[in-house]
């Protein structure tokens, strides 16, 4: 059975940070490629992080030096630490495979997401 749940979403003020988490099926999680995207209201969905079996990680340019992925195997959880959050980060947030997400048949599993939102 395949989960992925992300969790740790919410308001937070320009300037302000947050922790995201997501737990993944372990049959899925296992010495994969995994990454943090985002669906800005209106947009499409991007690739902002990503974390290999062996901890490399990749950013995004638009948020290089402000978020932080990491992975813990023992909890099959992937983290996104943001911090000096901008109002162009708000968007949902989502949890996946890389570079391609998670398949079930011929569709793609996605988690619900979790929103982030920075306003002042």
């Amino acid at each position: 059975q395949v989960h992925v749940v992300e969790s740790g979403g919410g308001l937070v003020q320009p300037g302000g940070s947050l922790r995201l988490s997501c737990v993944v099926s372990g049959n899925i999680f296992r010495g994969a490629f995994m990454a943090w995207y985002r669906q800005p209201p209106g947009a499409p969905l991007d690739l902002v992080a990503s974390i290999t079996s062996g901890g490399s990680t990749n950013y995004a340019e638009s948020v290089q030096g402000r978020f932080t992925v990491s992975r813990d195997d023992a909890r099959n959880t992937v983290y996104l630490q943001m911090n000096s959050l901008k109002p162009e980060d708000t968007a949902v947030y989502y949890c996946n495979k890389a570079p391609r997400p998670i398949r079930l048949g011929a569709m793609e599993y996605w988690g619900q997401g979790t929103q982030v939102t920075v306003s002042s």
